[in-house]
């Protein structure tokens, strides 16, 4: 619906009927800014003009092209309204509706109304929000922003939401600090992040008096999120194993974000078979757990032998945990040497030839 100010005359016959008065509008909308003379004045065109002084910016002449300008009644000698289609932020301003007189050169200004102040109010865009540069592992709070523009008047709130709780945040920064046409806002927020906020959500409100909601952006913490693995290996049965017994060594690698992920057997810190990997799974706090097997013939020569797990995680630097094979020796073994009972025999042997020459 296009704003309309009514007007009253004054007694003066040829008097532009303009008074100081304020329009509200929204942006795109039509404005009808009034204007009409009464009786017969000396010949000369209407104009409206935007500003005050030499630097006043003609808005309407019978003469020339205005796009967003038309008369509300063409033609007419008496009624100089005027609609502006697609209201716009830098449209706010005041307005006069000045009467000229015709002369041998230029048009000499011989009457001007009060003024229109016209006031333009603006919607905010839609809210943008940006993260951290790159990923960001559980600790330090790390900076997400909020952004909006082409809004006025100035005054706009910014409220924080994570998971739908409210987070202090600093006040939003409204630029220009001076009066303007329109402004901008930006907004910051500290997060501590948790392993668990890989299925957490950020939110930036906006609010502001030409909305009927707010306006809401929503950022998915687990964009910014890593969350290293934690790692363990075991062997099964325990060590230390009787020589050529299999032993299984299982890789743990635990609670990690995101997904990508690499993993490699090292035996004595050289490359080894890849072994047998479980399929990736998914914790309930939507982190990431991996296994990986391998089997090992714990021969003589690899007695003391190390097994290392090497995991890269979205392309950072690897992490490793290792677990060392050792190799027991059964008790029945040892009195099962021939060596050693030859070893006992002399040793009783000598021990007898000692006693037999104390006594003698």
């Amino acid at each position: 619906m296009s704003p309309s100010t009514p007007v009253s005359g004054l007694s003066l016959p040829w008097l532009v009927l303009l008074l100081l008065l304020e329009i509200p509008g929204e942006s795109g909308e039509t404005l009808t800014l009034n204007c009409s003379v009464t009786g017969l004045g000396p010949p000369g065109p209407v104009k409206w003009f935007k500003g005050s002084g030499s630097g006043r910016q003609l808005v309407y002449d019978q003469k020339g092209s205005f796009p967003r300008v038309t008369r509300a009644v063409s033609g007419s000698s008496t009624d100089f309204t005027i609609h502006i289609s697609d209201t716009r932020p830098e449209d706010a301003g005041i307005y006069r509706c000045v009467k000229f007189e015709k002369g041998s050169g230029a048009d000499e200004e011989i009457r001007s109304g009060a003024g229109t102040v016209v006031s333009v109010s603006a919607r905010p865009s839609a809210p943008s929000m940006s993260g951290p540069p790159s990923r960001a592992e559980p600790g330090p709070p790390v900076t997400f922003t909020c952004t909006s523009g082409g809004f006025a008047p100035r005054d706009i709130a910014v409220t924080w939401l994570k998971n739908g709780a409210k987070l202090p945040a600093p006040q939003p920064r409204v630029l220009p600090a001076h009066e303007s046409v329109s402004y901008s806002v930006s907004s910051t927020v500290g997060v501590n992040l948790t392993a668990g906020d890989a299925r957490s959500q950020l939110t930036c409100q906006i609010e502001h008096s030409t909305l009927p909601a707010p306006l809401r952006a929503t950022y998915k913490l687990s964009d910014a999120l890593r969350v290293p693995p934690r790692l363990r290996v075991g062997t099964d049965p325990a060590v230390p194993v009787a020589p050529n017994e299999s032993v299984t060594f299982t890789c743990h690698a635990e609670g990690f974000y995101p997904k990508d992920v690499s993993l490699t057997w090292l035996e004595n810190g050289n490359e080894t078979n890849l072994g047998k990997p479980s399929p990736l799974a998914e914790n309930p706090d939507g982190t990431y757990t991996l296994q990986s097997s391998l089997e090992v013939n714990a021969t003589e020569q690899r007695s003391q032998s190390m097994f290392t797990c090497r995991v890269v995680h979205d392309s950072q630097s690897p992490i490793s945990a290792s677990a060392t094979l050792r190799l027991s020796q059964p008790s029945a073994d040892l009195f099962s040497s021939p060596a050693l009972w030859i070893g006992l025999f002399l040793e009783k042997v000598l021990t007898a030839a000692f006693l037999l020459f104390l006594f003698l």
